[in-house]
């Protein structure tokens, strides 16, 4: 466990649909944590990530069959002391995060990469890492977490 000074680094990938690009996988080499919000695709995909670190994972509404069944509809994840609520549809939202104690908010399902602050809760999307629809761009998200701190950022996998 790291020290309560220590920053933790947090990967956040969705919507793979199967696909888990090799870009993905370098930029999340040292993550302590990566959460997966949804649309993982198939079950190999996690076990590929488990390699690097720790997942926590949301079922998305592509994920079908008896591994995605297993899946939480929502989670939590903790690191530093800080508390994320992991979903894969913003829509689907039914609590207030500000109220339940939550730092961040983090969804997938749009395939639109965001970053927002509302009521000193970060909102976090990190777009798809996924197949490329139409021209979005294939980005996930690396959040670096303190004891007084919380950053985030979109990394482009694609030119």
């Amino acid at each position: 466990m790291p020290e309560a000074n220590a920053n933790t680094r947090i990967g956040v990938i969705s919507d793979t649909h199967g696909l888990l690009r090799p870009e993905a996988l370098s930029l999340l080499q040292g993550c302590e944590l990566i959460i997966h919000a949804g649309d993982i695709g198939k079950p190999e995909v996690l076990k590929d990530l488990e390699i690097i670190a720790p997942v926590v994972a949301v079922r998305g509404n592509n994920d079908k069959g008896a591994w995605a069944e297993a899946l939480p509809h929502s989670a939590v994840a903790e690191a530093c002391g800080t508390y994320l609520y992991v979903l894969h549809d913003l829509h689907e939202l039914d609590l207030d995060p500000a109220a339940a104690g939550f730092a961040a908010v983090i969804t997938g399902h749009s395939h639109q990469p965001e970053i927002r602050q509302r009521e000193g809760v970060l909102y976090l999307n990190p777009g798809s890492a996924g197949p490329r629809r139409f021209k979005l761009p294939v980005t996930l998200a690396l959040m670096d977490i303190g004891a007084a701190t919380l950053d985030a950022r979109i990394e482009n996998l694609l030119p």
